[in-house]
């Protein structure tokens, strides 16, 4: 069963009327549980990621153009009628190996998303999460992206490419390791696939100036074919709203983050009233950033 019964949505469905996109990540599963850990919130069982995922929802949807959340935690709950007309349903269709409290080692494209019967009614976007490394299965992650594109097109929703560079232990260890050239080079090899929207590390892990954050944005932005965005791994959420505004002048269409916007947010006792007073603002900041600055997605 497709999203629609036609042809995909163009990328309006996620983007907001400036043609740009202020989009929210929740679709952490194992990770967001050990952040409950690690602040000291005790033991997370399914049911209160759930909760927290539905209260990101509530609270940042009507602010989102797009809003991602996985199968498992809290997607049917979502899709139900919870986000506005204004916020499109992007669905992660990765699957994750992931042992408790560590990263994400490889990711796949779900079985359970990827078949023909899976009900993707109201859902806008499938995204991918793809670990490139420059190692003997490279030409398989190439291909694993492939059918991901193909698979979207063929579902007749969006594609979201979400490419997350990692070092191989030769790398390191010879400290040869790049990680802004490396996402250069994943976006000269994988944005030629043409996904719908291609989402980028921030350069420099959005640390220096906005001059210089800004000259690395049009770096990456020479190197990738088609809209993108950038994501908030890895970057302090401090400097993220700064690193977006870059990101923007540089040829970026936006965002699609999660924790810059709501990772202290969790397990505070009072979770709707925090994301009230901590998250929705820094959303509100960005959102201006996007609409001011980013690059419209027809123009990109």
């Amino acid at each position: 069963m497709t999203a629609s019964g036609s042809s995909a949505p163009t990328l309006d469905a996620i983007a907001r009327p400036s043609g740009g996109f202020a989009m929210v990540a929740m679709d952490q599963r194992e990770s967001l549980r050990t952040m409950f850990a690690d602040v000291g919130a005790g033991p997370a069982d399914d049911a209160r990621l759930v909760d927290f995922k539905i209260a990101v929802a509530r609270a940042l949807g009507p602010l989102a153009s797009g809003f991602l959340i996985d199968r498992e935690f809290g997607f049917d709950r979502v899709r139900a009628g919870m986000l506005p007309a204004g916020c499109g349903l992007i669905l992660a269709a990765d699957a994750l190996a992931q042992e408790p409290g560590q990263p994400v080692e490889d990711t796949w494209i779900d079985d359970v998303v990827a078949d023909p019967e899976y009900d993707l009614t109201g859902v806008q976007a499938i995204k991918l999460l793809l670990l490139w490394r420059r190692d003997a299965h490279r030409e398989e992650r190439v291909e694993l992206a492939r059918r991901f594109v193909a698979l979207a097109a063929e579902r007749g929703v969006l594609s979201v490419l979400e490419p997350v560079v990692r070092p191989t232990p030769d790398e390191l260890s010879a400290g040869r390791w790049d990680e802004d050239r490396a996402i250069v080079e994943a976006a000269r090899e994988l944005s030629p696939l043409r996904p719908s929207l291609y989402k980028a590390q921030v350069p420099r892990r959005g640390k220096g100036t906005l001059t210089e954050l800004r000259r690395a944005a049009e770096a990456l932005g020479s190197a990738i074919d088609g809209p993108w965005v950038v994501l908030s791994q890895g970057v302090d959420r401090d400097d993220f709203l700064t690193a977006v505004r870059a990101a923007c002048q540089g040829g970026a269409s936006g965002f699609l983050a999660g924790r810059a916007l709501w990772s202290d947010v969790v397990g505070r006792p009072d979770t709707d009233r925090a994301l009230a007073d901590i998250s929705v603002p820094r959303l509100e900041k960005l959102v201006e950033v996007v609409d001011r600055e980013a690059t419209p997605w027809r123009k990109a």
